[in-house]
């Protein structure tokens, strides 16, 4: 069983940066491809990026291209999303989540999900 734990979260002013990690707990993980998610009060969870196990693909929303960076770190089973020029509409409970076998940006694509870390961007 894959467990991902997210953290990083946390306040930060419009045009600030945060950096939110997704630590796995089996190495296993580093072999499957790795995504971010996010949820705002009253919506639905919507995809954000994600990256494949090799480090070679990256997906990003069009909301976030620009802004966010993920990487991976496969020695440390860790995956990172630098985030950028925050805007206030970036406020959400972010979730990790991995796949048993491609990588995607749907939700039916990923079958492993954190509990999710808190972002909110201020005005």
């Amino acid at each position: 069983q894959v467990q991902l734990v997210e953290s990083g979260g946390g306040l930060v002013q419009a045009g600030g940066s945060l950096r939110l990690s997704c630590a796995a707990s089996r190495r296993t993980v580093y072999r499957t491809p790795i995504a971010w998610f996010r949820q705002a009060p009253g919506k639905e969870r919507e995809f954000v990026s994600a990256i494949s196990w090799s480090n070679e693909t990256t997906y990003y929303a069009d909301s976030v291209k620009g802004r966010f960076i993920i990487s991976r770190d496969n020695v440390r089973n860790t995956v990172y999303l630098q985030m950028n020029s925050l805007k206030p509409e970036d406020t959400a409970v972010y979730f990790c989540a991995a796949s048993s076998l491609r990588i995607g940006t749907r939700l039916g694509d990923y079958d492993y999900w954190g509990q999710g870390t808190q972002v909110t961007v201020s005005s």
